[in-house]
């Protein structure tokens, strides 16, 4: 079939009245009702998501932990709380106590005992309760080393299960002073507390930190770079009123969906900034539009009430229609989260689908109402262009002028970036995703290597079975596998053994996966489940691979059916899937060699575990092929826009990047501030997908959109947009066109 024609030049036909063209005449007509029902909503979205409403706040509802999925890890769990309950607790490691000093121990003994008293306490375990003293052997583990000649040991404080939240506060507060009075009476120690709730409250903390720090970050420095954008404080002004009312209504439905999913505490940092970085983009897009149909429509020196409607009609029929195909393509991608078992997949699914939705309608709304009412400050720079030739068409020609080689070393660089990313190590760190100063994950570090019997195991194994010298004589035999350091049998129930097994190195080693490997493949006599936090990583990455095609193919589809709609071409979306592939690839390579392998993390303030957070790879490929999908729709749409008007295909490329250039560069750029607030962070999962968004965007908005969408579209010619007949016509009666 030969490829379509090329349309001859002609004026363009007039323009018919859109839905999107009546809003913008709505928007014109009554701006300042616009702006104070946003306004209104954002009061309200920010007082509810700190607990100015309700009492209680966005931030106190969030969860920590590892991510859940259905396989034998979970339901090993759940046989195990089902017999061994787990009771909340708290600990206390003191240092330098005096354990020599019969006096100074029967004091801090005294004290000790007298934590039982506490309403709400289950039971105290303390070396300095031991009534044989501290040479019993049975309190060695409470011992560091086991002796008391270290001046080191553990108090442990378990609470009684079910207890009301008013109880558990005082209880906590109660135990906190009888723990300061335990120290106190031993002269010369000090003592630190710790516990699973300190744990998620510092990652909580400091993820409420690390917002504000980059939000704080962010607004500043972007409204510096978009004041010389556009020359002026009005224009630079009105983005980030719309980014802030868009943080509110994120803020509002993150706290919203607290209460029908658990919200991960990287859930708010992530989705925040995705909302704040996306609504400044569309934002300087659509202020940039309402500017050039300013510049076109004056003809007054002053610019008049209808000219302003004018132009807030055409704005919003254009940049709007913009923004609504990008913010539809983001959360198509995003969507694909869904399709994913884990929960947390899902609740960063929703709220990312939500906060995009919330910043793509107060792009097109609240944005062009303060434009209309900004519009005399904004004429003032506003001009009509005299000339399609600049910078950035003079850079298409170039490319134009040698398209091959530009396709090649494009790609070879993008290849090449993205090499590390077969080598890709995952795991699922839980104090390690703070600081190594953080005080949590030192006091973790410590009971680890002081406290060894108190470690959760690396690796357990619920057998069923009553025999337990079958059991015993069973798991002897991964004594000898490599790495492990003790293996430990006991009943667990009338019904079930428990087995468990310690491993050198983190919890989800190769060592440790290695032996749930063997010892889910060896035909016990008996039933077995085995869990563990390696076990529970394998679990949910099965859960992911298994996931994976059908989110794969809702985006593909999705994305592929939107473009279309847009275009009318099948060409343009395979190239454009294609391109998304090498940018997200490259992205993640970048990823690996700095985060796996150790390197600039004196730069970027964080400490290598050897591999990436189990989740980043399928954050980044939604995230990241949303945003790029992101600049492939300002370009495009623009492009589909100069050849509808009559212009040949190199030459409404060329128009395309002339007109949209400055718009997509200054858009990366703004968006690779909003998420240096990620790299900023403390967080060591916000701190990867942060680096890894921001790499994404800039080798997107500049090799990708720069060049290899140039290039490719010259080679490509008139058969990029071409279509089989059927589709051309399908596309005649659906496609979506201004």
């Amino acid at each position: 079939m030969p490829p379509p024609p090329v349309p001859d030049e002609q004026p363009s036909p007039p323009r018919p009245r859109t839905p999107l063209t009546r809003l913008g005449s709505i928007i014109g007509r009554h701006p300042r009702t616009w702006v104070i029902a946003w306004i209104a909503t954002a009061v309200v979205a920010f007082a509810v998501a700190i607990g100015g409403v309700t009492g209680e706040s966005l931030f106190n509802r969030l969860h920590s932990g590892d991510p859940a999925v259905s396989g034998q890890s979970q339901d090993a769990r759940e046989i195990i709380e089902a017999a061994e309950p787990a009771l909340r607790n708290v600990m206390l490691q003191v240092d330098g106590a005096p354990l020599q000093d019969e006096r100074a121990v029967a004091a801090a003994a005294a004290r000790t005992a007298e934590l039982e008293t506490i309403p709400g306490v289950e039971a105290v375990r303390s070396p300095l309760l031991s009534p044989r003293g501290l040479t019993d052997r049975a309190v060695a583990p409470l011992l560091a080393g086991g002796t008391p000649e270290s001046g080191r040991f553990l108090t442990v404080v378990d609470f009684e299960p079910g207890l009301a939240k008013s109880a558990q506060d005082a209880a906590d507060a109660a135990v906190d002073r009888g723990f300061e009075a335990v120290v106190s009476a031993l002269p010369g120690a000090t003592g630190t507390v710790g516990s699973a709730d300190h744990v998620i409250k510092a990652i909580t903390g400091t993820i409420e930190r690390d917002l504000l720090r980059g939000e704080g970050i962010a607004l500043p420095l972007t409204f510096i770079v978009m004041f010389f954008v556009f020359g002026g404080f009005v224009a630079a002004g009105m983005p980030i009123i719309g980014a802030i009312v868009a943080i509110g209504g994120a803020l509002l439905s993150l706290f919203g969906f607290s209460h029908a999913l658990d919200l991960d505490a990287t859930v708010v940092n992530i989705v925040t900034l995705l909302g704040l970085g996306l609504s400044i983009d569309y934002g300087l897009l659509t202020v940039s539009r309402f500017r050039e149909e300013l510049g076109a429509a004056r003809t007054h020196r002053v610019t008049t009430r209808e000219e302003a409607i004018a132009a807030a009609e055409r704005t919003v029929a254009t940049a709007g229609r913009t923004v609504l195909f990008s913010g539809i393509t983001v959360a198509i991608a995003l969507s694909g989260l869904l399709v994913f078992e884990a929960e947390i997949m899902k609740a960063i699914g929703l709220a990312g689908v939500s906060v995009v939705l919330v910043a793509m309608v107060v792009s097109i709304t609240l944005v062009p109402a303060l434009a209309v009412l900004g519009a005399r400050r904004l004429s003032r720079k506003a001009s009509a262009p005299t000339s399609d030739v600049g910078g950035f068409f003079r850079l298409a020609a170039g490319v134009q002028r040698r398209p091959v080689a530009i396709l090649v070393a494009g790609a070879a660089v993008l290849v090449t970036l993205a090499l590390p990313t077969f080598d890709m190590r995952l795991t699922a760190s839980g104090t390690e995703l703070l600081p190594t100063s953080a005080p949590q994950r030192v006091f973790f570090e410590t009971l680890d290597s002081d406290y060894p019997a108190l470690s959760a195991p690396e690796v357990s194994v619920v057998a069923e079975t009553t025999d337990t010298a079958a059991a015993r004589t069973w798991f002897a035999r991964y004594r000898a596998e490599p790495g492990v350091t003790s293996v430990d049998v006991r009943p667990l129930d009338d019904q079930h053994q428990l087995a468990t097994i310690r491993v050198e190195g983190p919890p989800t080693s190769d060592e440790a996966q290695d032996l749930v490997t063997r010892i889910r493949g060896d035909p016990a006599p008996f039933p077995t489940l085995t869990t563990g936090q390696a076990a529970g990583q394998m679990d949910f990455l099965a859960s992911m691979a298994r996931g994976a095609p059908y989110a794969a193919g809702l985006v593909v589809l999705g994305t592929f059916l939107l473009l279309f709609l847009m275009t009318g071409s099948v060409v343009i979306p395979l190239k454009a899937l294609l391109l998304n592939v090498l940018s997200l690839g490259a992205a993640l390579g970048v990823v690996v060699w700095i985060f796996q392998n150790g390197h600039l993390s004196g730069l970027l303030h964080f400490s290598s575990v050897g591999a990436i957070e189990s989740m980043v790879p399928f954050l980044v490929l939604a995230f990241g092929f949303g945003l790029s999908m992101d600049y492939e729709v300002f370009l495009l749409s623009r492009i589909a826009e100069e050849y509808r008007s009559g212009h040949d295909n190199d030459r409404a490329v060329s128009l395309g990047l002339q007109r949209t250039g400055k718009i997509i560069t200054s858009a990366a750029l703004l968006i690779i501030i909003v998420f240096a607030g990620f790299i900023a962070g403390d967080i060591l999962i916000v701190k990867e997908i942060g680096v890894a968004l921001v790499v994404a965007v800039a080798i997107d908005a500049t090799i990708v959109r720069m060049l290899l969408v140039p290039a490719t579209m010259t080679l490509l010619g008139r058969w990029n947009w071409w279509a089989p007949a059927p589709l051309r016509r399908l596309h005649d009666r659906i496609g979506i066109a201004e």
